[in-house]
């Protein structure tokens, strides 16, 4: 391969990575947890709405697809929920009445329970019992 042709292709940035499908709709679910919870978030001192949060996180999860930066929901976590990106300052997350705590334990906590297998009910008979 001539030199200039190398030096050529060495320069060109590297093509931006696709966020798989399945990570993608993980990522949805996570975002509507957050959407749909009592919770608030706070963002540089102030406190906002879940529905406030989730639209946050939404446009910060639009940038970083975009920018070809997300290979997974874990990346999204750590680049995009945890803090912010123009301060510094970590992200909180409060439900209830419960003790803030970072958003990134909190979206973590989410993220194993959407994971989590399903647990089948028994089929419970007339008498509770479990018999048919």
């Amino acid at each position: 391969m001539p030199i200039g042709l190398s030096l050529i292709l060495a320069a060109a940035p590297a093509a931006a990575a696709e966020l798989p499908p399945a990570a993608a709709a993980e990522i949805g679910r996570l975002l509507d947890r957050l959407g749909d919870s009592d919770c608030r978030f706070n963002r540089n001192g102030s406190w906002h709405s879940a529905a406030d949060a989730r639209q946050h996180l939404g446009k910060k999860l639009d940038y970083l697809r975009g920018k070809g930066m997300l290979a997974s929901t874990e990346d999204f976590i750590a680049k995009a929920g945890t803090g912010s990106s123009v301060s510094g300052k970590p992200y909180q997350v409060q439900c209830g009445t419960q003790a803030p705590r970072p958003s990134a334990d909190w979206l973590r906590g989410q993220l194993r329970g959407l994971r989590a297998p399903a647990v089948p009910t028994a089929e419970i008979g007339p008498s509770g019992s479990g018999a048919k």
